[in-house]
C-alpha cells in the first residue's frame, strides 16, 4: 500500500503522548511500499510542535530529518530543505517553503512584512522585499 500522512501521524511518531496512537502509527510505516508526506504536513507538523509542544526549531529540524530518512518516505526534498534552511538559521520552516515555492512557480522575489523572514530567506539566496 502507499499512504500519504496526515499531520497528526507525524506528530505521534515524533511526540509519544499517546503510545498506543504511536505504535499505530509506526506499524503503518512500517507496512507501507510509498509514505508520501507534503509539504503542508512539514508546515504544520513545524508549527504545531513548535507553538503546541513548545519544541526548539533545532529539535524540529531534527525530527524532520529523521523522518525524512525512513526508508520508504517520499517527499519534496528540494522544497523541504529549503524550509529546513531558514529552520536551521532560527526563522519558521513554512517562510523557507514558501519563498521557494514561490521561485518555482515564476517568482523572483519574496515579499512579506516579516522583517526576520526576510533576512533569513534573502540568506538562503533569494531576492526579498520587506514591506513597512
Amino acid at each position: 500500500m502507499k499512504i500519504s500522512l496526515d499531520t497528526n501521524v507525524l506528530l505521534r511518531l515524533i511526540v509519544g503522548d499517546d503510545e498506543a496512537q504511536e505504535r499505530t502509527a509506526v506499524e503503518a510505516l512500517e507496512k507501507a511500499e510509498t509514505v508520501a508526506i507534503s509539504v503542508h504536513a512539514f508546515c504544520e507538523f513545524s508549527w504545531v510542535l513548535n507553538r503546541s509542544y513548545h519544541v526548539s526549531k533545532p529539535d524540529i529540524a531534527t525530527a524532520m530529518r529523521r523522518i525524512l530518512d525512513i526508508r520508504n518516505v517520499t517527499a519534496n526534498r528540494p522544497a523541504i530543505e529549503a524550509g529546513l534552511a531558514v529552520l536551521d538559521a532560527g526563522g519558521d520552516f513554512a517562510d523557507g517553503v514558501i519563498a521557494y515555492e514561490g521561485q518555482w512557480l515564476g517568482a523572483d522575489t519574496f515579499v512579506s512584512f516579516d522583517r526576520k523572514a526576510t533576512k533569513l530567506v534573502e540568506a538562503q539566496g533569494i531576492t526579498t522585499l520587506l514591506l513597512t
